[in-house]
């Protein structure tokens, strides 16, 4: 009868977790686990036992099937060539299975080494630049095996109220929680803003945390030198594993803030919520006078548990909002606000922020120019592509003033694209309607606003 390994094996020998077995003319034989339950078993084995350690996790990580999906996610998410400047396109012309099973091979005997990041500026629209950390391909996918393995894990420890980079969360979740405890009275709010998070995240605090759940030194020697690869701290932003090191690293944060919820509940309401997407984080705090003292206590706590992990707040833009006095504040690409319709009855606004609004208006204008001599047809599918995706992430809020600006200002642009490439002046405002703008042409149209209704009160 096949045996059932466990969920680790000895260290330098490959395990397998859990095999099953199915009878085949008249013997038992092994049955392979596929990679979506074996991280389905890792997950449960996580959330059943808190403090299991898990080792013999490399060989997986070495594993043809694993290397493969890991490649087809990076290539699915495409990006920029590494600092050697070989695309998936290149690789796909020397053949795919090589290359896999060249890097399969890396790490098996141990010779594998990341190169370093080619750093790329992205400008933030506030004068200043981010700095993006681009891996090769062959580092996107070693990085992309490893986070199979090791997301499992983690995601059976990460909170409720931590949303950014996680499985089956997405930002209008957090959006629609931040909405629902405005509504139910948490109307003064910690608008958090860290300094340079991703930049400053200690190695040697990282690994400790990481080594709370992984025995198993291959693994732990393959994430410290791809930490290496980016600098002496921080992980890169641009790397696949670093937003999951990211959620890991604020997670005991998250811990605290979530208690801190739960011991300050009253008569079955809660007085505090914390909703976390990335390093974008907010505090929401009951707006009565008695809890002025949560108030402050909340900020000294979250301040003492970022000073633990070294990570700073931004003095300058973490603020105290009060909505009940007309404030507001900036949340995943949303402005806050709480007002009142015609019949008194009190709502939460959600506007897109206006560098959002010239975010979209700029990758636009640089679509078309970089798309100047290729089919007409070609370049409004190239438009669409870039609106449509910002638009359904915007629909949700109060956008309608904002969509139509959006609507208006892009409809101008290809005008002028066409006049421009027909070499003649104006927007041709004479030449064609808005009818065969949008249907013969075909440019995007879909500006509906669709909300979404809120769920029953979590908090009662």
């Amino acid at each position: 009868m096949a045996r059932k390994h466990n969920l680790a094996g000895a260290k330098g020998h490959c395990c397998v977790l859990n095999l099953s077995t199915e009878v085949k003319q008249g013997r038992m034989t092994k049955a392979s686990l596929s990679l979506q339950e074996l991280r389905r078993k890792i997950y449960r084995k996580a959330k059943a036992e808190k403090h299991w350690r898990f080792w013999g996790l490399y060989c997986h990580v070495c594993k043809k099937e694993v290397l493969r999906e890991a490649y087809r996610l990076a290539k699915a998410n495409d990006g920029a060539p590494g600092i050697y400047g070989k695309s998936f396109e290149d690789i796909g012309a020397e053949g795919v299975e090589g290359f896999l099973e060249g890097i399969g091979q890396e790490l098996l005997n141990r010779t594998y080494r990341p190169l370093p990041n080619r750093k790329v500026e992205i400008p933030k629209g506030n004068g200043k630049t981010r700095m993006l950390g681009i891996p090769t391909v062959k580092d996107r996918v070693v990085q992309g095996a490893l986070k199979l393995l090791l997301e499992p894990i983690f995601e059976a420890d990460f909170k409720d109220c931590s949303y950014g980079y996680r499985p089956k969360r997405h930002a209008h979740q957090a959006i629609d929680r931040v909405t629902k405890g405005i509504l139910h009275g948490l109307t003064r709010v910690v608008d958090v803003d860290l300094s340079g998070y991703f930049d400053t995240i200690r190695h040697h605090l990282l690994l400790e945390k990481l080594a709370r759940r992984v025995q198993d030194d291959d693994i732990m020697h393959l994430v410290k030198l791809i930490l290496k690869a980016n600098g002496k701290k921080g992980v890169p932003q641009g790397g696949i594993i670093s937003p999951l090191l990211s959620n890991l690293y604020l997670n005991e944060v998250d811990e605290m803030m979530e208690r801190a919820r739960e011991v300050t509940r009253r008569n079955g309401y809660y007085n505090l919520e914390y909703i976390r997407s990335a390093d974008d984080m907010v505090i929401l705090i009951h707006g009565h006078p008695k809890e002025n003292w949560l108030l402050q206590k909340v900020q000294k706590r979250l301040k003492e548990e970022l000073d633990t992990l070294q990570v700073q707040m931004n003095r300058e833009k973490t603020k105290v909002v009060n909505l009940k006095e007309g404030g507001c504040f900036s949340f995943l690409g949303f402005d806050f606000r709480l007002t009142r319709n015609r019949e008194g009855k009190a709502y939460v606004s959600k506007t897109p922020r206006k560098k959002k609004r010239q975010e979209i208006g700029k990758k636009v204008k640089a679509a078309l120019k970089a798309n100047w001599n290729k089919p007409f047809r070609e370049v409004i599918q190239t438009v669409n592509a870039i609106v449509r995706g910002w638009v359904n992430y915007f629909r949700i809020g109060n956008s309608t003033s904002t969509f139509n600006k959006v609507r208006n200002y892009l409809e101008m642009k290809v005008r002028r694209f066409v006049m421009r490439r027909k070499k003649l002046k104006g927007f041709g405002w004479k030449m064609w309607s808005r009818e065969e703008i949008y249907g013969k042409w075909g440019l995007f149209n879909d500006y509906q606003i669709r909300y979404v209704p809120l769920k029953a009160n979590p908090s009662r």
